[in-house]
């Protein structure tokens, strides 16, 4: 079931997306003859008054179908509504919807999230829960100890929830064979070890220890309580959206600048699936953060220049503003038929990768 919770977040994320163009065409009057979860042989399909809408084998993806793209549409090619002959900012309106459906949704995800499960109650500082298994790490050479609470980075007291681990982070990171003093509580004590991080093979300082967020707890699990009123689900999940969205942004800023040494951190829809039936099954809470996370990535891949995506049909536009019109239709079709050419290799080589990867697949050849 949890297999299943994680492809129907996948499914949901992609009607998403697609509603978006369909939804941003329609309210321009713009016509559409082809709504399509999924692709390969139809499995359902229903012809509306203006639209067929289809439901097909492959789940993991989707279309919006314009009649522009078809030679037996009865609506003649000078139509003012066809998509083609619409102007630039109409069709970038379309284009971008589905990016722009993806973003709000994940905000509406994380919001829906405080509300149904509440808000944590967290104090100031970072827990650290465990020490890693290293001997000489500097975490234990500076006497650190699993349950101290790390309340301040130098000067700086850290606040409470994600923001005050990833500010302690950022300075431990950012200090490679430097030493921070750092104020800790242990047993009522206040106490100021120096720890000084060791540089990893890629400059970032370490010190071998778990963070994790301050807060009380219910037999080892986070508590939770009721949000105070709808202002603090609204700040509550917008301060959780700018989170993983700034995260996310700077994780494709650092798998692009260094792509060599990031190529493996990509993952495919099995990977995706594994994962979310992971958290599936252990924290109904965390589905939704999960898909809210999958919801800004699938945005951020589908806006990059890139042939067949969404950012690439926006860099057409934008060549066809610059030129006065649009590129050759012969030039065209070569980058998106590369494009799709590169896209599915892409696929099929994540989709081998990790499902070699799953733990199931392995121990079955192990054995």
């Amino acid at each position: 079931m949890s297999v299943l919770a994680a492809i129907a977040v996948l499914a949901v994320l992609i009607i998403v997306h697609e509603l978006g163009h369909f939804a941003a065409a329609r309210a321009q009057g713009i016509h559409v003859n082809r709504f399509s979860i999924g692709f390969g042989p139809a499995l359902w399909k229903y012809q509306g008054e203006r639209t067929e809408y289809a439901v097909r084998v492959f789940p993991l993806g989707g279309f919006v179908g314009f009649p522009d793209d078809d030679p037996d549409s009865p609506i003649p090619p000078d139509d003012p509504n066809l998509l083609q002959n619409r102007p630039i900012v109409d069709r970038a309106i379309v284009i971008s919807a589905g990016v722009i459906a993806n973003f709000l949704f994940a905000y509406v995800l994380l919001t829906a999230q405080v509300g149904i499960f509440g808000v944590p109650n967290l104090y100031p500082g970072v827990a650290v829960p465990q020490l890693a298994e290293v001997a000489d790490s500097p975490a234990r050479a500076a006497g650190l100890e699993p349950g101290d609470v790390i309340l301040a980075v130098g000067a700086e007291p850290l606040a409470e929830g994600e923001a005050a681990v990833e500010t302690l982070q950022q300075a431990i990171q950012r200090s490679p064979n430097l030493p921070l003093e750092l104020t800790v509580l242990r047993d009522g004590e206040r106490l100021n070890p120096v720890v000084t991080p060791r540089a990893d093979e890629e400059g970032n300082g370490r010190i071998g220890v778990f963070l994790s967020v301050r807060g009380e707890s219910v037999d080892g699990e986070l508590a939770f309580r009721r949000p105070n009123g709808i202002g603090e689900i609204i700040a509550a999940g917008a301060a959780e959206y700018q989170r993983i969205f700034q995260l996310t942004f700077e994780g494709f800023g650092r798998l692009i600048g260094n792509f060599s040494e990031s190529a493996d951190q990509i993952a495919g829809p099995v990977a995706i699936v594994a994962v979310g039936a992971n958290i599936a099954s252990n924290d109904a809470g965390g589905l939704f953060r999960f898909a809210a996370l999958i919801s800004i990535n699938l945005g951020i891949i589908n806006i990059l220049p890139l042939p067949v995506l969404d950012g690439g049909q926006l860099v057409f536009l934008g060549i066809e503003a610059l030129r006065g019109k649009p590129l050759p239709s012969k030039i065209r079709e070569g980058i998106m038929q590369t494009g799709v050419v590169m896209l599915l290799g892409l696929a099929i080589f994540l989709v081998i990768r990790d499902t070699a990867n799953l733990g199931a697949v392995q121990e079955m050849f192990n054995n």
